[in-house]
């Protein structure tokens, strides 16, 4: 009986999505929907009909396809000419769609299954034809694996099938045939040779043994040098792409990788279409797919990667019957991607005669009217009806519209507008079709009042947009109606507008140009008064951010420190500075010991005390928080466009505007953090007519550390990439600490930081799990390893049987042990010292009682490590030895990482330090040994990094001198660079320190500080009294001394 009633349900279920389908065919949830409620019945037939519905509208991918081909070949009568004819076209349609590997691999293997059958047979039905024989197996072999043969890394599941099966043609072949089959063999291993793939060593085994069997002996060698030859540039293209291959991989094929991937191909000098047309159908494919399963975000990334698809195809002049097949595939896909839509208009205007685009192109657009998700989406709209306008009036300015033509031009504008108002209650904020219109308008003598009537109309529909309201007074202007445009900016001035200040300086200009003097006067009267109600309003709307801000501040304080450990609150009276920015939202909070051991002791002394509120860590700048974050900027905008929209806010210190692969967006740094609530009220405000997006900037950065040691920029980006658009990856330098792993991501939006959250926990290579949090300002020292000086102790006097884990067991029981870092000699055994680095500086204190202890019969001596202080004795030559394995590299870009630059060059060579001084757009970089610096120094190819061509000398031939030392200080080995104990007694003896003694380490300590300090004092002077007048000056001057 239930089994009944679930049956009745699917089938009242497929009732009514057949039903919602009939009326929206284009929505593709609808369709994964129908698929998955017919699977759920368990009615084959049922799910067939799902599959050939989706694919009747849209294209579809391997998780469609291949269901309805397994069920076409499982149901057909493989012998009948017509079924196999069937099947082969179903294969043809699938293949069309979308690049998929699984497909493609199949219809091989059926091809060669059916092949082999027919052959054994000895005769096949006179029906087929051609179909099945070897010269149409041969020709429909080689097309199907040049669908896929520019995957670099599953191209050779395909060739290879085709490659068996020619070879096994030309072994069972005689006489002339053997000989032209041999040729044919030959060239396709030379032309696939030839091809970047991952396999290149077995197809340049697969040549060498043809040139065994099927050529004179005396031209082996010869043969295979030439073969060497030809592949060196493929190999070289497949190496150059295995990194990004791999962190494709590792980030799960995600479409920010893809982007990532994409991006950098295109930026090559000379992009290779052969790679870039393979590398955007596996993105499209891919997108398609998390489509399908409903991902979020994948439906525009989709539709991205077909514009772009085009629009390099179109650069690199391919044919033009392949580029109509590209939009066709492209308009299956994304149906309701007007901008594809609109290039494909364009394409067809330039590629066909006048009136078989005007009919190909009508016919589009009709179509385009029947897509409901196109028609409501007016950043889809507004570029279709733009395409179609643009079509007519060239077609009006070259004589070939007809007397028809400028009325079926101002039809499709004005339809078009009424479309795009009923899309959305927004509307169109730029207001380009009206624009456009106007133009036409005020270009045909005769239609100079139809632009009056039409923004009359656009600003009583967009009441509070200044772009519509200045333009209705710049057409009364332009018609000389300058009393009516006077009487439009008074009743607007002091109205609720999202742009007031725009109205008001056109509204002078105007007065300047067409007013009297006591026209001027009225005007700069009421738009005084205006000012001061706009300004009060204002100040309300910041005050109610505000108090917004602070109360999102003490939920998210609320929701980071769990009940346990929420602190009672003090019956005194709390402090009425800054709220704290406290948002680890993903961490546990920390132990109270952790890095406070000065506040700790403070707080001991004055336990009597009344306990007051915490207040927060002041930062020496505190740019986190006195900085938000700008997205969604209009192209072109300039500073002083922001400067305009953020001054009334407060004092604003910098503002950076940068320029991503998909967005233009910027960072407005305050003096004071207080100005940051009322900088948040500008959110959803609009610069150029564009809304634009503003939240805090640290909202948006993720602090993540415990990656894989050998992860990389390309690795973060593409892991993290998936959940939106990166700003920026920061890594630390590793000058100070080679065992650095952390790196800041900052994303665009604050949403998309918060969906990587759940990348905290991931399991990673080596047993380690990832951390990711959003990072915290107010905990920035304690994101940083700069007291790993105070959680390391340094442990001499080991026993060469010693091993890493007899140190590990040992030191475990004082706490949480980090890192061990054992020095080995060439044969693997302990040199006699190691560091140990703990959790906590109170761990590592605690382990200073194994001092004296015995372990394997030798008493070993237990200090804490303190790299800052100077070693007595250095291994002589030292100095000269660090200068012969250092380069120094030259014509770095500006703002160049240490750790970006450092990932870099250890592509090429080992690195063991990197210092960048930025004011000479150089580093030095010291080398593991001098052969890696020789490495490095004689690699012949150059060194792309960031766009620039980097220049690497060596260090002891040339390169200005500086104050900063070459290489961090040396133990007494020579070989490593430990954190010198501040007090090292002999092991097992308990003797008093031979070097420096604690007080000198300061002394020292403080000396080098001071001269430090000194020496970039008077650098800066330097540049000052050297540099002339800088940017803002000379801003100040071209606008006249403003």
């Amino acid at each position: 009986m239930d089994v009944t009633m679930d049956e009745a349900d699917a089938l009242e279920a497929l009732s009514r999505i057949l039903e919602r389908l009939t009326q929206n065919p284009y929505d593709i949830s609808l369709h994964a929907e129908h698929v998955r409620i017919a699977r759920s019945t368990g009615m084959d037939d049922q799910v067939d009909s799902a599959l050939e519905m989706m694919t009747a509208f849209w294209a579809a991918g391997e998780q469609v396809w291949l269901p309805l081909i397994e069920h076409r070949i499982n149901t057909s009568n493989l012998e009948s000419p017509e079924d196999l004819r069937a099947i082969l076209d179903l294969y043809s349609r699938a293949e069309q769609d979308y690049l998929s590997i699984p497909i493609l691999q199949k219809h091989l293997e059926f091809l060669v299954e059916r092949y082999e059958h027919f052959a054994e047979a000895e005769s096949k039905p006179e029906s087929l034809e051609e179909l099945f024989s070897p010269e149409w197996m041969h020709e429909t072999l080689a097309r199907v694996v040049g669908a896929g043969i520019g995957h670099l890394t599953k191209s050779h599941l395909l060739w290879d099938i085709q490659r068996d099966w020619e070879l096994e043609r030309l072994q069972n072949s005689s006489g002339e045939d053997k000989e032209r089959l041999a040729n044919a063999v030959e060239e396709m291993l030379l032309e696939r040779l030839q091809q970047p793939h991952s396999n290149y060593e077995e197809t340049f085994q697969a040549y060498s043994s043809f040139t065994t069997n099927y050529k004179p002996h005396d031209q082996y060698e010869s043969l295979l040098v030439q073969a060497s030859k030809l592949r060196a540039r493929s190999v070289k293209g497949y190496q150059i792409r295995e990194e990004y291959e791999v962190s494709l991989e590792r980030s799960g094929f995600s479409l920010e990788g893809y982007a990532y991937y994409i991006a950098a191909e295109r930026r090559r000098k000379t992009p290779d279409l052969f790679v870039l047309k393979t590398l955007y159908e596996r993105a499209i494919a891919e997108a398609d797919k998390r489509r399908f399963n409903g991902e979020s975000g994948a439906e525009e990334a989709l539709r991205s990667f077909w514009t772009g698809y085009v629009d390099f195809l179109r650069t690199q002049d391919v044919d033009g019957e392949q580029l109509l097949l590209i939009f066709r595939r492209g308009m299956r896909s994304v149906p309701a991607s007007g901008e594809l839509l609109a290039r494909y208009m364009r394409f067809l205007e330039r590629a066909l005669e006048p009136e078989e685009a005007a009919s190909e192109i009508n016919a589009l657009y009709e179509k385009a009217q029947s897509i409901a998700p196109l028609q409501a989406d007016v950043e889809q709209l507004v570029p279709t009806v733009l395409a179609r306008a643009g079509f007519e009036k060239r077609l009006i300015e070259a004589g070939k519209a007809g007397e028809d033509g400028y009325a079926n031009l101002l039809q499709i504008l004005m339809d078009g507008i009424s479309r795009v108002r009923r899309a959305s209650k927004t509307g169109d904020p730029r207001l380009r079709l009206e624009k456009y219109l106007s133009a036409i308008c005020l270009d045909v003598e005769d239609l100079h009042a139809n632009a009056v009537v039409l923004w009359e109309d656009t600003s009583k529909h967009y009441k509070t947009s200044y772009l519509a309201w200045t333009s209705y007074t710049d057409v009364l202007s332009k018609q000389h109606m300058y009393d009516d445009a006077r009487k439009v900016f008074r009743d607007i001035a002091a109205k609720n507008l999202d742009w007031s200040e725009a109205v008001w300086d056109a509204w002078v200009s105007f007065e300047q140009l067409h007013g009297s003097v006591d026209d001027i006067e009225d005007a700069l009267d009421r738009i005084e008064r205006a000012q001061t109600q706009v300004n009060a309003r204002r100040a309300k709307d910041a005050e109610k951010a505000q108090l917004a801000a602070a109360q999102l501040i003490a939920e998210t304080q609320a929701t980071a420190v769990p009940v346990a450990e929420a602190p009672v609150p003090a019956k005194a009276e709390p402090s009425q500075g800054s709220t704290a920015m406290d948002v680890d939202t993903a961490a546990a909070a920390p132990e109270s010991g952790s890095k406070r051991k000065a506040e700790d002791e403070a707080v001991a002394e004055s336990s009597k005390k009344a306990r007051v509120e915490e207040q927060p860590v002041k930062l020496k700048r505190d740019r986190e928080n006195c900085t938000v974050f700008v997205a969604d900027l209009p192209a072109g905008v300039q500073e002083d466009e922001l400067s305009t929209l953020f001054k009334d806010c407060g004092t604003i210190r910098e503002i950076k505007i940068t320029q991503l692969p998909n967005s233009l967006v910027a960072t407005v740094e305050f003096m004071d953090r207080d100005s940051v609530p009322a900088a948040l009220t500008k959110d959803k405000k609009r610069i150029r007519g564009h809304e634009i997006a503003v939240h805090l900037a640290w909202r948006s950065t993720l602090y993540v550390t415990n990656f894989p040691e050998d992860a990389d920029d390309t690795f973060i980006r593409t892991l993290f990439g998936k959940y939106g658009e990166i700003f920026d990856v920061r890594w630390p330098s590793k000058k100070f600490k080679s065992t650095r792993r952390f790196c800041y991501v900052q994303y665009t939006s604050p949403t998309s930081a918060e969906s990587a959250l759940e990348l905290n926990g991931v399991d990673m290579e080596g047993g380690r799990k990832l951390s990711v949090y959003i990072s915290n300002p107010e905990r920035k020292k304690e994101r940083t390893d700069s007291d790993a000086n105070e959680r390391e102790v340094y442990v001499a006097g080991l026993s060469k049987l010693v091993t890493k884990e007899d140190l590990e067991n040992l030191f475990k029981t004082y706490g949480t042990v980090k890192d061990v870092r054992m020095i080995l000699d060439d044969k693997g055994r302990s040199k006699g010292f190691a560091f140990i680095e703990f959790g906590s500086e109170q761990e590592a204190r605690a382990a200073l009682a194994a001092n004296n202890h015995e372990l394997k019969k030798r008493r070993m001596a237990v200090t804490l490590a303190d790299s800052r202080v100077k070693p007595k004795n250095k291994t002589p030559g030292y100095r000269e030895e660090v200068r012969n394995r250092s380069v120094r590299v030259r014509n770095l870009p500006a703002g160049t990482q240490e750790g970006l630059l450092q990932q870099a060059l250890e592509k090429h060579a080992k690195i063991k330090r990197v210092e960048v001084f930025a004011d000479l757009a150089e580093a030095e970089v010291e080398l593991e040994s001098a052969a890696e610096a020789g490495k490095l120094l004689l690699k012949p190819d150059a060194i792309e990094f960031n766009g620039n061509t980097l220049q690497i000398v060596a260090e002891n031939i040339t390169g200005p001198p500086t104050s900063r030392p070459i290489a961090p200080l040396a133990a007494t080995s020579g070989f490593f660079v430990p954190r010198t104990a501040v007090s090292r007694p002999r092991a097992g003896l308990g003797s008093k320190q031979r070097g420096l003694g604690t007080a000198q380490a300061s002394s020292s300590g403080a000396a080098a500080s001071t001269a430090g300090t000194s020496a970039s004092g008077s650098a800066t002077s330097a540049s000052s009294a050297g540099g002339g007048k800088g940017q803002d000056d000379f801003r100040k001057m071209l606008l006249g001394g403003k």
